[in-house]
C-alpha cells in the first residue's frame, strides 16, 4: 500500500476503506483510498477535503434521478478525477475528517509540549 510513497511515513488516520500518512521528508499528506493514491501539500489536502465536503449528500440520498447516483470529484494538482458513489463519498469524508482531526491534535500537542517527545 505505501510502496508508492517515501519510507518516512507516519500513519495519521485509517479506516476500513483507506488510510492517510504524513511524510516528514516531503511535508506531504499521502492518501490511499480504494484505487486512489495521492500525495497533497497540507494546503491542497484541505482544499480537497473542502471539495468533498461540498457534495450535497442529502440531495444524493433523496433525489431518485440516475444523475444523482454518482458525483465527480476532481483534484487536478493531485491527479484525482473520479466518479464516486454515495457510499464512497461518505467513506472518503470519514477518512478526510479523521485526518484533519489527527493533524489538529498533532499541532496542539506540538504547541503544548514543544520539542519534548510524545509517546
Amino acid at each position: 500500500m505505501t510502496e508508492q510513497f517515501d519510507t518516512q511515513l507516519t500513519e495519521l488516520y485509517k479506516t476500513s476503506k483507506g488510510a492517510t500518512f504524513q511524510c516528514d521528508v516531503t511535508d506531504r499528506i499521502c492518501l490511499q483510498f480504494g484505487d486512489i493514491s495521492a500525495s497533497f501539500k497540507v494546503r491542497d489536502f484541505f482544499i480537497f477535503r473542502r471539495t468533498v465536503k461540498t457534495v450535497n449528500i442529502h440531495e444524493m440520498i433523496f433525489n431518485l434521478s440516475d444523475e444523482y447516483d454518482f458525483e465527480w470529484i476532481e483534484s487536478p494538482k493531485n491527479g484525482i478525477s473520479k466518479q464516486f458513489t454515495l457510499c464512497e463519498i461518505i467513506q472518503l469524508r470519514e477518512l478526510l475528517d479523521g485526518t484533519k482531526f489527527a493533524l489538529e491534535l498533532n499541532s496542539v500537542l506540538h504547541e503544548t509540549l514543544g520539542d519534548h517527545a510524545v509517546l
